[in-house]
């Protein structure tokens, strides 16, 4: 029903979805704005969902290969004190039939451009603008580039030039915190038996063991938007300096360049993905706070969904129609629970953190599993 089409972006869910596509036979080309494609930034916990979608595409041996199964994963405050149960996630995964996988962003992104072959992918070309018609779209590039095709899918992000023509939403909305996210060179922390996330008053931080052994970390903080760290190591001692250990053993580890820093930004979700043969995919259709860790988990199965409704429909609007009716009100209902989750971990005032903090502790351990479970299948 379609044989060629053209991916914006070359982020987690614009690869997968040119794997997916091409499994079938289809042409495709990915335009990535950026100059090269490298193997940095921090880690991710790809979700069993992320990860059950992958296995369709054949990829799910070498994601499991490239990080480490979270099996246990539980919330403290700042001192170390458990403040819920500790989940053993086990369960979920006998359920899925996929497991949560711990990694380093550049392991599961050398993971999809493997898969999508580097031909299909074209550098330093950002797509800017697009028209339509009956039978075809027509993509220009930022460099005067035009290219035909069936199908333009934007996978370009937050700030996604696909979806400021499609639907024109504005400006992405700040959460009221930023992030910083590191990953410690192998072997220079003792790597913890667990995930964890520890809540303070306005702040969090993460730890998450990746393998190879390596510890993804991530700090977050309530603070104004556009944010600058004049020593970021310091900075961070700062504010995380007396948590529990191995807090600080850990920022200590973490060389400066290594240190990412991120304002937090989603948007208001929308109903409608698509127009004529242009669709939306992944952060560019529903951007999510990280609060829940789907984003990566989200686009994986937009991506997945998406190829098999086009496989299936007779026409381009049948298939994107299908695509949106299958897909809208699973992911538009986590951007809002993740909204809402982030705002109660960043509570600071002391009264309120300290509520939050009991009624924490007054989960049992069935519950949250439960909570997860219905997070990553859906039901």
């Amino acid at each position: 029903m379609v044989s060629k089409v053209v991916i914006a972006g070359a982020g987690i869910g614009g690869l997968a979805l040119a794997v997916a596509l091409q499994r079938r036979g289809v042409r495709v080309t990915v335009f990535e704005r950026a100059s090269q494609l490298t193997t940095a930034g921090a880690g991710i916990a790809l979700p069993a969902n992320g990860v059950k979608a992958l296995q369709q595409l054949g990829l799910g041996e070498a994601v499991m290969r490239a990080g480490m199964v979270v099996e246990r994963a539980v919330i403290l405050n700042s001192r170390g004190r458990q403040l819920g149960p500790e989940v053993d996630l086990t369960e979920v995964y006998r359920a899925m039939g996929a497991s949560l996988v711990a990694l380093h962003r550049g392991r599961l992104h050398a993971a999809l451009l493997d898969g999508v072959g580097a031909d299909a992918v074209m550098t330093a070309a950002q797509v800017a603008s697009f028209e339509q018609d009956g039978r075809s779209v027509h993509v220009a590039l930022a460099n005067g580039e035009r290219v035909n095709a069936e199908l333009l899918v934007g996978a370009d992000g937050l700030h996604s030039s696909v979806r400021a023509q499609l639907v024109g939403t504005g400006a992405p909305v700040y959460s009221g915190y930023t992030s910083w996210r590191g990953v410690t060179p192998s072997n220079s922390v003792a790597l913890p038996s667990r995930t964890s996330e520890s809540w303070g008053r306005g702040e969090r931080f993460g730890i998450v063991p990746i393998g190879f052994g390596e510890i993804y970390w991530f700090a977050v903080a309530n603070a104004p938007p556009d944010g600058q760290d004049v020593d970021v190591r310091r900075d961070l001692m700062a504010r995380f300096g007396s948590w529990h250990e191995p807090v600080a053993a850990i920022i200590e580890a973490t060389p400066p360049d290594r240190i990412l820093r991120t304002d937090i930004y989603d948007r208001d979700p929308i109903e409608r993905w698509h127009a004529g043969r242009v669709a939306l995919l992944g952060d560019a259709a529903h951007p999510m706070t990280p609060n829940l860790g789907q984003g990566a988990g989200q686009a994986i199965e937009d991506a997945v969904v998406l190829d098999e409704c086009l496989a299936a429909s007779s026409s381009i609007e049948e298939a994107l129609t299908r695509y949106e009716q299958r897909r809208v009100a699973r992911a538009n209902g986590i951007v809002r629970a993740s909204r809402r989750f982030g705002a109660i971990a960043q509570w600071s005032n002391p009264m309120a953190a300290w509520v939050r903090d009991w009624a924490m502790s007054l989960t049992p351990a069935s519950v949250a599993i439960n909570q997860a479970k219905r997070l990553m299948d859906g039901t």
